[in-house]
Formats: C-alpha cells, sequence, structure tokens
C-alpha cells in the first residue's frame, strides 16, 4: 500500500505542476493579446499622411481629409502710425502655446508669417503687428500658413493650409510745408475661411473682403 500512496502522490504533484504551466501559459497570451489590440502603451496612429513634398525650409507636408482640417484666413491692414495689422481667421484650428511638445496634434499648431516668400514671424496668435521695414515700396503678397507642432505643414490634396493678403506701399506726394514724401499703404484686403483663396496653397478664404 506504502508504494500505492507514494505513486499517487507523485501523480498529485505532476498535475500540480501542469495546470501551474498552464496557467502560466495563458496569462502570458492574454497580456500579448492585450498587446496586439492596444492596451499595453501601443503608440496611437499619426496625424495624417507625411507627404514627400516639402516647404522651402525643407519641412514635409502632413496631409489630412478635407472635411477635418484646418482652414486660415488673413486680412492686412495698414497701421495709423506705421507698419501693417495682420489678423488671421482660423477653423477647425487652435494656436499651440510656447513650450507645446513637438508632436503633431489634429487641429493645432502655429501659423508661420510670409512676405514674399520670405518668411518673417512665427504666430502662436491671430493678431500681429508687422513692422514697415518688411514692406518696402511696391506690391507684396503676405501669406499665412499652418504648421503642426512637430514643425510639418498642414496640407489637404498636395497643397499647404494657407491663405495670402495682397498690400501696396506707395510713396506719398510732398507735404505742404515741403518736408519729404512719407508713405501711403493700401491692402488688397482679407482672406477669410469659406473658400477658394487666390494663392497656390489651399487656405479657404473669400473674395469678398479685403484681400484675395
Amino acid at each position: 500500500m506504502s508504494w500505492t500512496r507514494g505513486l499517487l502522490a507523485a501523480l498529485a504533484v505532476c498535475v500540480l505542476l501542469l495546470a501551474g504551466s498552464a496557467g502560466c501559459g495563458t496569462g502570458n497570451e492574454h497580456e500579448q493579446q492585450n498587446g496586439k489590440n492596444g492596451k499595453s502603451g501601443v503608440s496611437p496612429s499619426p496625424v495624417g499622411k507625411i507627404l514627400e513634398d516639402k516647404d522651402n525650409e525643407g519641412r514635409r507636408y502632413r496631409e489630412v481629409d478635407e472635411q477635418d482640417a484646418p482652414e486660415v484666413g488673413i486680412e492686412v491692414e495698414p497701421d495709423a502710425r506705421a507698419g501693417w495689422d495682420v489678423r488671421l481667421t482660423v477653423r477647425n484650428f487652435r494656436f499651440s502655446p510656447a513650450g507645446t511638445k513637438a508632436k503633431a496634434v489634429a487641429g493645432r499648431g502655429v501659423a508661420l508669417l510670409f512676405v514674399d516668400g520670405r518668411p518673417v514671424a512665427g504666430l502662436r496668435t491671430p493678431e500681429y503687428h508687422l513692422s514697415a521695414g518688411f514692406v518696402p515700396h511696391g506690391t507684396h503678397h503676405v501669406t499665412a500658413r499652418l504648421y503642426a507642432d512637430d514643425h510639418t505643414v498642414w496640407a489637404v490634396d498636395g497643397e499647404p493650409v494657407e491663405s495670402t493678403a495682397d498690400i501696396t506701399a506707395s510713396e506719398s506726394e510732398p507735404s505742404a510745408d515741403g518736408t519729404g514724401a512719407g508713405t501711403t499703404a493700401t491692402s488688397g484686403g482679407s482672406s477669410v475661411p469659406g473658400a477658394r483663396p487666390r494663392t497656390e496653397g489651399r487656405g479657404s478664404p473669400d473674395r469678398g473682403g479685403k484681400a484675395s
């Protein structure tokens, strides 16, 4: 009988060991399955699609669907004292504060302001005063383009999300007291979200304002 009891005890130990191994295996499989389902710290998919196209500074385009794409319009008016007042109108977009992590988030980022294709300022608010030094005598194109926080360019259908206003700075007639000529300034107007812009980039301004 003693050898029978010993055999039964040995069999019981084997059964427990096998059950424990199976339990461990089940737990690992469960964790792996959770990982596949994105429940184990898997990074979310990036926003939009990175294109091969780049802006003049070498920053890649980030294309998103038109339905949820950000939009921007621009209005530029001469300041009574000097320079120009720039005002942006945006849709599906929020300006990111300074110190924001360099990561693309849908509908977030900054606007870059260009004069005749030259970058002059990065905007984190919809209003900006443009110095007269950036706008010498003649007609100029002032463009606002939207960027994600990782410095990629928001784009739709391969075109950057931007809007442009035309402005003209001209010399005024000499004053009656014989002093030198000053400058007069006129603005082509404003572009606001809602329609196609004049420029090649994809904005959404309409022409019923002061800029094209």
